[in-house]
């Protein structure tokens, strides 16, 4: 971290962070380098646990902490079977922060609350920022549509600003965000932050192959496409040729390749078939999905790791919000999050003075 520049908001004070800013915790992606990278850069990174057994977990979370002593957190599936476990974990090793894809269960936000721990769920509706609020998590992040992975119909500009009026909690915005403009926007709505996960992958700092990051530099505003085919919910993905292949392909040669990277992924997280039917129902219950979709939704882990962790383009897919279109380098951590905040202060400074925009009008 070099940058002079603060900018204070309730995201830090309530972390602890130096910089409104946050890694999400995606898939393959956001491992204990990319984490460590962005806490030392004075942003908030989030471990991906959904992709890691509960040994792996703690081993990510015990290499994080001797890389670094800034705060950091876990993303966590509310709906996982052995989902208080890991909460436990954890509160076993004082990780500051939980965050959540899903709204968690009161009985998960108790447990880390009585540890001091701070507790940010994902929502995707006012509603269920109600919700979470009520049964204390300290702030809700919410993701427009225009957000990589699982995502929404609802863009950034009309969620944040119904979520906001909807809660009295900190609100941290993603979906659509990659410079200090994007920040001094959130900001200006009434945002404590923002989350990025495509720009934070495409850093130096990312584990992602490197043949990986130049061909999603490759990639157009229309370089994605948002489709139910991968695993039965809208996901939103570059539109490579494994994508539009799926889109196309039969309903009988999706569900054999289902299968068996279903079969592929018992294989690697070391699950038996009886605790991923546990999963199962546990997901089914939270989510409503179809059992078609429960089946489908066991593809996503190793549909990403073919793409993300062996770089097969070919057999994989690559989750990519539509910033992936405007993103043409790959800084460092550290690069990113100071150039973001310069350009935020810069921002925020204009329009309070007052000061002229590039088209000559008087703010």
């Amino acid at each position: 971290m070099s940058t002079t520049n603060r900018i204070r908001t309730a995201l830090t004070e309530l972390t602890g962070v130096d910089h409104p800013i946050v890694q999400t915790g995606m898939g393959w992606v956001a491992g204990p380098k990319l984490v460590t990278a962005t806490a030392e850069a004075g942003g908030l990174g989030i471990l991906a646990s959904a992709t890691m057994t509960y040994a792996e977990l703690e081993k990510a979370i015990i290499e994080t902490k001797s890389r670094t002593d800034k705060p950091f957190g876990v993303n966590l599936r509310a709906d996982a079977a052995d989902a208080m476990d890991r909460v436990k974990l954890l509160v076993k090793h004082r990780v500051k922060v939980a965050s959540f894809a899903l709204a968690p269960k009161r009985e998960l936000i108790d447990k880390l609350k009585e540890n001091d721990a701070v507790v940010i769920p994902s929502v995707g509706l006012p509603r269920h920022a109600e919700k979470v609020a009520s049964w204390g998590a300290d702030a809700v992040m919410i993701q427009g549509g225009e957000g990589g992975g699982h995502t929404g119909a609802t863009p950034t500009t009309l969620l944040l600003p119904t979520v906001l009026d909807a809660v009295d909690i900190p609100v941290i915005a993603a979906g659509g965000f990659f410079d200090g403009r994007g920040l001094a926007a959130a900001l200006s709505y009434g945002a404590a932050g923002i989350g990025m996960g495509t720009r934070f992958l495409l850093t130096s700092d990312s584990a992602v192959p490197e043949h990986i990051k130049r061909r999603y530099l490759e990639f157009g505003l229309d370089g994605t496409v948002v489709t139910a085919k991968a695993d039965g919910m809208p996901h939103r993905l570059l539109r490579t040729e494994f994508i539009d292949g799926l889109e196309s392909g039969s309903s009988i040669g999706r569900l054999l390749a289902t299968l068996r990277r279903t079969t592929q992924f018992k294989e690697l997280s070391g699950q038996s078939w009886a605790a991923l039917v546990r999963d199962g129902f546990s997901m089914k219950r939270s989510s409503g999905r179809s059992w078609g979709q429960m089946m489908l939704a066991a593809n996503t882990p190793m549909l990403l790791k073919a793409g993300l962790v062996d770089g097969d383009t070919q057999a994989g897919m690559l989750a990519a919000g539509q910033v992936v279109g405007v993103i043409d380098d790959l800084p460092s951590c550290e690069q990113l999050v100071d150039r973001i905040i310069d350009e935020a202060v810069a921002r925020l400074s204009a329009v309070a003075g007052g000061a002229q925009n590039r088209k000559g009008a008087v703010a």
